[in-house]
């Protein structure tokens, strides 16, 4: 075979490879070289959305329950079986045996919306039959795969209690075989024949990441609990959210905050559906529900009132998501639309209401008299090519539009060029899930209508082979997505990634952004890839060219400032498996005023040894961004990019009068 033959052949299988999505691994590329010009001055530039990337929270792979929300106990009601009894505790447990006690739940508790209460009938150490062991008999809850208790931390416990007898109820947090006493308390008293409600401050003597809550006694007789919670009192600014978790969104600095879903909006059933109205008030009355789309049972201690508070606590704008009548499975007809569309009035009075109103009052009676910054609603999730939708959104938005003419609202439809909308929104909605390749193309809309509604790529992440758990070359592709939101930042509004959240015991969805377990989390490529975004929100978009011959190489140029100092900022993302070496031409500073300064210069990379790679609780911090000083500055420079790389160059601009200081 002739060597013409065999290149032309080679070049054919390099081209069927890339064709799959591969190209990124395989490019067959004579010129490694580049060259990126940027126009740094003020008139050529673009102001870009002060709301552009933000964090979209959903109830999903324990997110909340048993995750950001720092309730300890695991069906702290006894309500996870649903309102019939006899039914299943899990996870509680019995300490003890038939011969000991009984167990079982019933229709007693003292809260009208969630009346099953736990019975325990103790029945050791009663006349003719043996004395309860040294022990004692009872129930433990293992809370969410272990809880974590720290030596030396507080935790409240609440449980309500009701007897007909004196009670000696011993409250303790244990080792998870129960054996190991960490802290302990006792409930010893003669009046409790009505509903109870005891608190006791448990200080444990040692830690153990995998604890369980345990109520035992050593006296015979019957004994009702209801509502049992251990909360740490350390949660972020006291409002009930593990601190490691709210700061690692704090350090995104997310300009908005999507609540609470996704899917878990709608439910497979309506039943099943987040009510915003079942989520407020004292967490001992809220019936909680169970989450069928991702199957598993919320108490909702963080509910409505607590999403709000927690975009508040995070300095971020709230994107309500409440149901439009529409599950995966049922659909309410426009004409019987009319009391969801109340709802949905009636949850925004809650948000912005005064503190006199019907449903403000409420929330200022829950700590918050102040009105929540609510701008932005979204009328359900992914519907739009369902029946009734498009009429309900109507009935929806006219009545908001009425009421509340500046909320912004969100379709679920796509008004891209080949689905222009058909009816009135300030955003649409946008979700992408895809192979790394595919969602590095930078032009994804390049040629959406100027003059239509913005859009929210409101969920955005690579998923499949090239992502794993969270790998480097997900991030690489959601980058080069990023670099396009950026030039199309003119229709493009509001960007987030999804999931955000993922407790390891239960990886319903992945990747994911952070992941965590009962005591220790992490930040995946993708959540790291995120921070070069950061001050992108509100900065100028500067106009560069890239001239290349490679597509694996995508770059934006942007200028911000930081506490009265100003930089300008270069990104490259590099999804191919060579360095490449890139020339930098800046013009557009004023000769006479403005200059590039070496002090204050930084570079920033996120690279690892293998495109595949992934942090772990062993190897947290293996694929971060690692920052080092730019030696020299100036307005042309060579750098070499290394492969499967993000880049960012963080150019110091100083005024020449500074210089001389």
């Amino acid at each position: 075979m002739g060597s013409s033959v065999q290149v032309k052949l080679i070049l054919f299988i390099v081209g069927l490879y890339c064709f799959h999505g591969y190209c990124y691994g395989v490019e067959v590329e004579v010129n490694q070289t580049s060259t990126l010009f940027v126009n740094a001055s003020q008139a050529s530039s673009r102001a870009m959305p002060e709301t552009l990337f933000g964090i979209f929270f959903e109830e999903i792979n324990h997110a909340g329950s048993g995750g950001t929300w720092a309730e300890l106990v695991s069906n702290r009601g006894f309500e996870a079986g649903g309102q019939n009894t006899p039914f299943n505790i899990d996870p509680w447990s019995i300490i003890g045996d038939q011969s000991s006690l009984i167990v079982s739940t019933e229709n007693s508790s003292c809260f009208e919306k969630n009346k099953i209460a736990l019975r325990m009938d103790v029945q050791c150490g009663s006349e003719g039959s043996d004395d309860c062991p040294d022990g004692g008999v009872g129930i433990y809850n293992p809370g969410f795969w272990g809880m974590n208790i720290e030596k030396g931390k507080s935790y409240k416990v609440v449980l309500y209690i009701r007897s007909l007898q004196s009670v000696n109820v011993s409250v303790s947090l244990t080792d998870s075989s129960g054996l190991n006493e960490l802290a302990t308390a006792n409930i010893i008293t003669n009046d409790v024949c009505n509903w109870t409600k005891t608190e006791v401050i448990l200080i444990p003597k040692e830690t153990n990441h995998t604890s369980r809550l345990q109520l035992t006694t050593t006296n015979p007789g019957v004994i009702w609990f209801d509502q049992v919670s251990v909360m740490p009192m350390d949660t972020y600014k006291g409002h009930g959210f593990r601190s490691q978790l709210v700061e690692m969104l704090i350090d995104l600095k997310p300009k908005f905050f999507r609540f609470p879903g996704g899917c878990f909006v709608e439910g497979l059933v309506l039943r099943n559906a987040f009510r915003w109205k079942e989520t407020i008030g004292p967490w001992e009355e809220r019936p909680g529900h169970y989450g069928d789309v991702w199957k598993y049972w919320t108490d909702d201690g963080i509910g409505y009132f607590e999403f709000l508070q927690l975009a508040e606590d995070i300095g971020a704008l709230p994107v309500w998501v409440f149901n439009s009548g529409i599950s995966h499975q049922e659909q309410v007809p426009t004409a019987n639309i009319h009391p969801f569309v109340q709802d949905a009035l009636d949850g925004i009075e809650f948000a912005r209401g005064e503190s006199n109103s019907t449903w403000g009052s409420i929330r200022a009676k829950m700590g918050h008299p102040k009105p929540f910054d609510l701008k932005y609603v979204a009328i359900g999730n992914e519907d739009c090519k369902l029946k009734y939708y498009h009429e309900n959104y109507l009935q929806f938005y006219d009545a908001i539009k009425l009421a509340y003419p500046d909320i912004q609202i969100i379709s679920n439809c796509d008004g891209s060029p080949n689905e222009p909308l058909d009816h009135p929104a300030d955003l649409y909605d946008f979700h992408i899930y895809t192979h790394a390749s595919k969602l590095f193309d930078i032009n994804w809309f390049d040629k959406t209508p100027r003059n239509g509604p913005k859009v929210f790529v409101s969920e955005y992440a690579v998923r499949g082979e090239d992502a794993g758990q969270g790998s480097l070359l997900a991030a690489l592709g959601e980058a080069g997505f990023l670099v396009g939101i950026e030039k199309n930042s003119d229709i493009v509004s509001m960007v987030s990634y999804a999931p955000l959240f993922v407790n390891t015991n239960d990886r319903s969805w992945m990747p994911d952004a952070i992941v965590f377990n009962s005591f220790e989390q992490y930040g995946t490529p993708s959540y790291w890839m995120q921070h070069f975004f950061i001050e992108s929100s509100g900065a100028a978009l500067l106009n560069s060219t890239l001239q290349t011959n490679l597509k694996s190489l995508v770059t934006s140029a942007i200028a911000w400032n930081n506490d009265g100092s100003s930089f300008l900022r270069i990104k490259v993302v590099n999804i191919g498996s060579n360095p490449v070496n890139l020339t930098i031409s800046i013009e557009g500073l004023e000769e006479n005023s403005i200059s590039l300064s070496s002090t204050g210069s930084i570079r920033t990379e996120l690279t690892s040894g293998d495109r595949m790679d992934e942090n772990s609780f062993l190897e947290p911090r293996k694929v971060i961004p690692v920052r080092s000083a730019i030696d020299e500055v100036d307005k042309n420079m060579v750098l070499t990019i290394s492969p499967f790389s993000f880049t960012s160059l963080d150019l110091a601009i100083k005024k020449l009068e500074d210089q001389s200081n």
